[in-house]
């Protein structure tokens, strides 16, 4: 039985919109970076980059000397939370910032486990392809950098859109595009943008997730099935590729073979933005396996109170008679 069809396909990249957000409603967001070596001391300073997931945004800060950081004003969303560090590499996870998970003056304390999940200096590494990018090129993108910091959505893409035009081989311009149209619900045209970006570049593997998502999207299961088969070999710890990979199965119902990226997914990233706890906990149930079911969902409304899905997932647990604690 798929008792657990709560969400519509977008729920395979956490794209679904966002609960209703009071006008006005904002939260800071302080966080701290520990090292998984604790002799560990980077020679530069960590970069910390917030990215918004169901809504254009993008902002960037440093790390003190302690590897404390701050981001405020930020409304109620799903965020990635990227640190890298030159010569080392980046580490990332899924922030969520709600009223749920602020404490009484509205702030949401993180600690950020560093271990490096690339060795790459550059966010997704660097591109051959973008050795030749002129500089009028380069500067066009950081405009649009600065403009979806101030959310213009429209701003960034004409900058982003005057980049590629100016240097068609920037893939780095072409997955942000894509990346936007995706957040925009236009599935195609994002489609569109990431095989772009793959066409200079075969082995950019950014455009090569995105696009696994993008295909899920527009329904093209057996489709993305290949490409986030691909994504999972070539990054066996990002979180993303193994909950696309799982939904391709998922939704090809192979169940086996999901629950275990789905799984792997959870162990990678639990809050990641996918929500990898629903898909599985609906395999649980087709394996009549409650309390299995019921641990994932628990997990899932910890990580996210207040998600639009939560009062579903409450009813189902009702419904399994099994309370929302342990």
């Amino acid at each position: 039985m798929r008792s657990l069809r709560i969400l519509p396909l977008l729920l395979l990249a956490g794209l679904q919109a966002a609960g209703a957000v009071a006008a006005g409603e904002e939260y800071e967001l302080t966080g701290r970076i520990v090292y998984e070596e604790a002799a560990f001391s980077p020679d530069a300073t960590p970069l910390v980059l917030l990215e918004g997931i169901t809504k254009p945004f993008a902002a960037h800060t440093l790390a003190d000397r302690s590897g404390k950081f701050r981001f405020r004003k930020l409304p109620p969303d799903r965020y990635t939370l990227i640190v890298s560090i030159a010569r080392v590499g980046q580490c990332q996870r899924t922030i969520e910032v709600s009223p749920g998970l602020a404490d009484s003056r509205d702030r949401i304390s993180v600690k950020v486990l560093f271990r490096p999940q690339s060795r790459s200096g550059n966010l997704g590494g660097v591109s051959a392809a973008e050795l030749s990018v002129p500089e009028k090129a380069r500067k066009e993108y950081e405009k649009a950098y600065r403009r979806l910091e101030r959310r213009d959505l429209a701003g960034a893409v004409a900058h982003l859109e005057k980049s590629v035009r100016l240097a068609p081989q920037f893939v780095s311009a072409w997955n942000v595009l894509g990346t936007l149209a995706f957040q925009s619900g236009e599935f195609a045209l994002a489609e569109t943008r990431f095989r772009e970006a793959l066409k200079h570049d075969p082995e950019y593997y950014p455009a090569l997730v995105n696009l696994g998502g993008a295909l899920l999207s527009l329904n093209r299961i057996p489709e993305s099935l290949e490409t986030n088969l691909a994504a999972a070999r070539e990054r066996p710890d990002d979180a993303l590729a193994h909950s696309q990979l799982g939904l391709s199965y998922y939704f090809l119902e192979r169940p086996v073979e999901a629950a275990r990226h789905l799984e792997r997914a959870i162990a990678l990233d639990p809050a990641h933005f996918s929500f990898p706890q629903l898909p599985l906990a609906d395999i649980y149930l087709q394996m009549r396996d409650p309390v299995s079911a019921a641990r994932v969902l628990r997990q899932f409304l910890a990580l996210h109170p207040d998600a639009a899905q939560a009062p579903a997932v409450r009813t189902q647990l009702e419904v399994l008679g099994i309370g929302t604690r342990e």
